[in-house]
């Protein structure tokens, strides 16, 4: 069976496997992570598509949308269009990656593009609702890119916590893969706060009382919701996740001095919620690091917050360099 083919990652490690495809699927719909991981039995993209071939669209009173979901673990929107455009024009499974590019680009549909290459099949589409990506792609360039496959492939929560020791002021990251409306991968790019560790990041907050403008809205009502107290941003993050609603104008009583902006905060925090279930919410915090998958539509599911520094960066390069490719463009091998 197709499904016997697939093995769901189930650890926070890239692997070592010699002739494995990885499949990725970038969606709000899975989960708290917001991505479907999957390895395959076959060397390359291509020779995935040409199985594929085999089973579909030469046998064409199989069910492609039922061989496609055994296969790779659920529905991956519109991947079935492939088979059913080849089956209609007849068109022989691709022999080389060149002809499985031509007949993606004709053939394939996507809302936006789709790449092909020797060692990758990367995909962006919508579904009217949010917007989605999806990659195939071999050991080959996960071995020469971990930088950019690191957090792809990492199937678990949390991140591990560890940093190492770093001399000087240091600078902490945010990666806040959120959204509002049908625009909702990589619009809001990382922010870096330079010369404050993640330890001092709740004092440096509470201490900010202008610069706010171009802030995303979460680090606003973030800095808010900091407690005079507050050695460290966990607890903020743990009342964050019962804010009402982070899909509004900023309410300029969040902008001014922080003892103002606390109390106002404060205030807010226990409305009615749209759709939100903050029991679903996962939030893990240590010294350099501090990660929420805030649990934030009832059919969207979670978004992913991500507060780290230079010592959590120094220990995990390439998992926190995938990271901040992660937030920044849709494509990881563009």
């Amino acid at each position: 069976m197709a499904g016997e083919a697939v093995e769901r990652l189930t650890v926070g490690a890239v692997w070592q496997v010699v002739g494995v495809t990885h499949f990725v699927y970038r969606t709000h719909y899975e989960g708290p992570l917001g991505r479907r991981i999957l390895r395959l039995p076959d060397a390359t993209p291509l020779a995935w598509f040409r199985r594929a071939w085999s089973a579909l669209v030469d046998t064409p009173e199989r069910d492609a949308d039922a061989w496609l979901r055994e296969e790779l673990g659920g529905r991956v929107y519109g991947l079935s269009s492939f088979v059913e455009r080849a089956r209609e024009h007849r068109i022989p499974a691709p022999a080389t990656w060149q002809e499985l590019d031509d007949v993606l680009r004709k053939h394939l549909y996507v809302e936006r593009e789709v790449r092909v290459d020797e060692h990758s099949v990367r995909a962006f589409t919508d579904d009217d609702e949010v917007e989605l990506a999806y990659f195939f792609f071999d050991d080959a360039v996960a071995a020469e890119r971990p930088d950019r496959v690191a957090y792809l492939l990492h199937g678990t929560w949390p991140l591990p916590a560890d940093a190492a020791e770093r001399p000087g002021p240091g600078a902490t990251h945010a990666v806040l893969l959120t959204f509002y409306d049908s625009e909702t991968i990589c619009w809001q790019r990382p922010l870096t706060f330079p010369g404050v560790r993640l330890p001092g990041l709740a004092a440096h907050l509470r201490e900010t009382g202008t610069g706010m403008d171009d802030w995303p809205y979460e680090l606003v009502v973030l800095r808010a919701l900091v407690a005079p107290g507050d050695t460290g941003v966990g607890p903020a993050l743990r009342r964050c996740n019962h804010w009402p609603e982070f899909d509004e104008f900023t309410p300029a009583e969040l902008l001014g001095p922080h003892p103002a902006a606390h109390e106002y905060a404060l205030g807010r925090l226990g409305v009615a919620q749209n759709g939100r279930d903050p029991a679903m919410t996962l939030v893990d915090d240590a010294d350099h690091l501090a990660q929420m998958a805030i649990h934030y539509y009832e059919a969207f599911g979670h978004q992913q917050w991500f507060l780290f520094d230079d010592a959590w960066l120094a220990r995990h390069p390439d998992l926190g360099a995938s990271l901040l490719d992660y937030g920044t463009d849709w494509d990881p091998f563009r």
